[in-house]
């Protein structure tokens, strides 16, 4: 599992010409999954998302979480994440979990994530237009492999 982490000032994603989604401080996340992730996964990566203390305390420092400075999480499901480009021209998801797979994982990593904050998705699988402003600019990326 993939997760590219960008503190934003606001976020929001456009569907068929339409505002579905948005944020104002916090996260937005794409998120990637890989064949072999499991719900274990999942959970530990979404609670280390919370937990991530990027955002600046009264001195400057980035010492606070997302909790604590009261933003909200964008969630984008994202199997690019998992884009090989190697070889040739044209990367290959070989990578990236089949939509069976994937999307209950994607579904169970945002319903964990929304025990602890206010969690709004995007629609998996869908075409999506993501417009935010990066706050910093910091963007993390938590990787399973990592962090298992």
């Amino acid at each position: 599992m993939r997760v590219v982490v960008q503190r934003v000032k606001h976020a929001s994603v456009t569907i068929d010409n339409t505002l579905y989604n948005e944020i104002q401080k916090g996260f937005l996340l794409l998120v990637g999954i890989t064949d072999g992730d499991t719900i274990e996964m999942v959970e530990k990566i979404a609670n280390k998302v919370v937990d991530l203390r990027i955002f600046d305390d009264e001195d400057g420092k980035m010492n606070l979480g997302i909790e604590e400075v009261g933003g909200s999480i964008l969630s984008i499901s994202q199997f690019t994440l998992y884009g090989d480009c190697k070889k040739g021209r044209r990367p290959s998801f070989i990578q990236a979990a089949r939509p069976e797979i994937s999307k209950p994982l994607y579904e169970k990593f945002n319903e964990v994530l929304a025990r602890r904050i206010e969690t709004k998705p995007g629609i998996f699988g869908a075409e999506m237009l993501i417009d935010l402003c990066n706050d910093g600019p910091i963007t993390m990326i938590l990787d399973s492999k990592d962090l298992l």
